[in-house]
């Protein structure tokens, strides 16, 4: 056992789930002990403020008349055999676009101490504020897709899953989180543009496999099926369900699609997520020209359609056409420095 072991599974957000186990080993070394007990602590504390955060704007919200659904985080982690052990760092609110405006009016109205933007942008997926210590994020939109196609496709998706939530308790607070089939895409979704970002965890895969778990024989596969090809997703979800099944424990019956005849990419996958590569791109700094930005962004995203290839071929060729298609629309759209 090392300072290694700890630090992998701290920055894959296991540390928590795996330590208490960990920690029955009588000959665990002290140092090493230290740190598991400091991480699971640290976690359990965590949770107090961030369930007092979630309850207070949760019913603000419900007071205000908006509809709200939780998504990831508190809903994820009820899906635990001990929840308080899964970490969540922020809170998710899906509001839609109609009443995405009125609600974070709402919360700077709960929280006028909150650290927070002094503007929401609609082509933002989401608004942000920090009160009380805690991220809370009010979303437009679940999932931020690239491919005008995709992006169309995915809100009658969304709208779907959304109108049909399903209720939840969490620490005695009833609340919604997204319709089982939805939350499923969701979940494998937000992983997945994490991958895209070299940012993506396996505790993500984690929540993916217990929602799988939790909700078999809830889960519409056909839809589910329909909702993969529609996104051109079938091959990476196949990849996702290979990693659960085999280093996670989902039995196959409960992973949609799996087969096994994708090994080989899928450890690839598992092991860019354990070990992700780094950005060796040189940074150019602020761009003044906007027709150089354009080309810059442009070239940056085709150079992850190459990283995604060894993965999903099939993906990076859809990703490519995203790429060119959205190009096109940015480069006579408005203008906007930041970016």
């Amino acid at each position: 056992m090392s300072d290694e072991f700890v630090r992998l599974h701290l920055q894959q957000g296991t540390g928590a789930l795996v330590f208490p186990v960990m920690l029955e080993n009588a000959d665990l070394p002290a140092n090493i002990r230290l740190q598991m007990k400091s991480a699971c602590v640290h976690t359990m504390q965590q949770q107090v403020q961030l369930q007092r955060t979630l309850e207070t704007a949760w019913n603000a919200l419900q007071s205000a008349g908006i509809k709200a659904v939780l998504m990831k985080g508190a809903g994820l982690a009820a899906l635990y055999p001990e929840p308080q052990r899964r970490l969540w760092s922020d809170i998710d609110l899906f509001v839609g676009k109609q009443q995405y405006h009125p609600a974070c009016a709402v919360m700077r109205d709960t929280f006028p101490k909150a650290l927070k933007f002094d503007e929401e942008l609609d082509h933002y997926k989401h608004y942000n504020l920090i009160a009380d210590g805690v991220s809370i994020e009010i979303h437009r939109v679940s999932v931020g897709l690239l491919h005008p196609r995709d992006v169309r496709r995915y809100e009658r998706m969304e709208k779907n899953g959304m109108d049909n939530a399903s209720t939840l308790v969490i620490g005695g607070l009833s609340l919604q989180v997204p319709e089982p089939t939805f939350n499923a895409l969701m979940v494998f979704l937000h992983s997945w543009e994490h991958v895209l970002a070299k940012g993506a965890n396996i505790r993500q895969l984690c929540d993916l496999v217990l929602l799988l778990h939790h909700y078999a024989g809830q889960i519409d596969q056909p839809r589910l099926k329909r909702y993969l090809q529609a996104l051109h997703l079938t091959d990476v979800w196949q990849l996702y369900m290979w990693i659960g099944v085999q280093g996670l424990g989902l039995a196959p019956e409960q992973a949609p699609f799996f087969t096994p005849n994708c090994a080989t990419r899928a450890e690839r996958l598992l092991e860019d997520i354990l070990h992700p590569m780094t950005n060796d791109t040189p940074s150019h700094g602020p761009m003044s020209n906007r027709l150089r930005r354009k080309i810059h962004t442009m070239h940056e995203r085709m150079q992850n359609a190459r990283r995604i290839r060894p993965y999903s071929p099939s993906y990076a060729r859809h990703m490519q056409w995203a790429v060119l298609l959205n190009g096109a629309k940015r480069l006579f759209a408005k203008d906007r420095k930041w970016e």
